[in-house]
């Protein structure tokens, strides 16, 4: 008999779709788990935008979270790379099967940098912990930003005619360019790729801890705009937003050392990377938000 969970709406609205035989599955896996690794559950389903984490305590009465999730280029390397970055600064995996990308982690506090209430503050403190993570060279088997960043720009000439306006083709060239300029040396650092405030979460043996990895080998410069525009009522509320936005950046400079030209060239490739996603899932407009940091950043 199946372990009896009840998958949540926003996980079966975002996976319905491209992977029901996966949600269907989902009971069966649990069951699995929780049998194999010795578990009982211990409270109701939480899910994030790709996985459903299940509350479970271990046979020793150590509380754990289960995390299943689909086999993808983002899930395959997420336990390698918590295992490669010290332990004092991301969440422990206890278990994993890799064959699944399905993971035993501790369970932290129910509390993010999304909670802190001084953006700054929440902003310096990520970047503290990037100053941490940025160090440890990428394992081997770890996708590469070198490949991502040359398909991108392999991708641009088909995509940005998409885009309705002429002055946001123009614009997305210009990123583009500056991209490539920083391509020739793409770094090899174990990066994140998806470092923003909800990915960090209070813990018991360390203040705060680093969640959800997409892991990628490349350079650090590439890690800064999950930072710079999440939490983005705060920059608007600030009445000035390319100077919010600045400001971000800046601090996130000034505690990383990360080379100013280096960053500009990355990010430049981070806003470039969603608007070829957005542009190809439909869109024929820059979303108000890329566009502002573009602004603030590059006009």
């Amino acid at each position: 008999m199946h372990q009896v969970i009840e998958i949540p709406a926003k996980l079966i609205r975002n996976h319905s779709e491209k992977a029901s035989e996966w949600l269907d599955s989902l009971p069966g896996a649990v069951e699995r788990y929780v049998g194999e690794w010795d578990l009982r559950v211990d409270g109701a389903v939480l899910s994030g935008e790709a996985s459903l984490i299940v509350p479970v305590v271990r046979r020793d009465g150590t509380p754990a979270m289960l995390k299943l999730q689909s086999v993808n280029d983002e899930s395959e390397s997420e336990a390698l790379a918590l295992r490669t970055w010290n332990r004092d600064d991301v969440v422990q995996v206890l278990e994993d099967d890799p064959a699944t990308s399905t993971i035993l982690l501790e369970r932290l506090r129910p509390r993010t940098l999304n909670d802190v209430p001084d953006d700054l503050e929440a902003t310096r403190i990520l970047a503290e912990l990037l100053t941490h993570l940025m160090v440890v060279p990428a394992p081997p088997g770890v996708r590469r930003l070198a490949d991502i960043a040359g398909q991108m720009l392999a991708d641009a000439p088909a995509i940005i005619p998409l885009l309705a306006d002429p002055a946001e083709r123009a614009l997305t060239r210009r990123l583009a360019d500056r991209m490539a300029e920083a391509l020739p040396e793409p770094g090899d650092r174990l990066l994140h790729w998806d470092l923003h405030y909800e990915n960090v979460m209070a813990a018991d043996r360390q203040p705060w801890l680093v969640i959800d990895p997409k892991p990628l080998a490349g350079d650090p410069a590439f890690e800064l705009m999950p930072a710079v525009w999440n939490r983005w009522d705060e920059l608007v509320a600030t009445g000035d937003l390319a100077q919010a936005i600045r400001n971000r950046l800046d601090l996130m400079l000034e505690v990383t050392g990360i080379e100013r030209d280096r960053a500009l060239a990355w990010t430049a490739g981070r806003i470039l990377q969603n608007i070829l996603w957005f542009t190809e899932d439909g869109d024929t407009r820059i979303e108000n938000e890329l566009a502002a940091v573009a602004d603030a950043l590059f006009a």
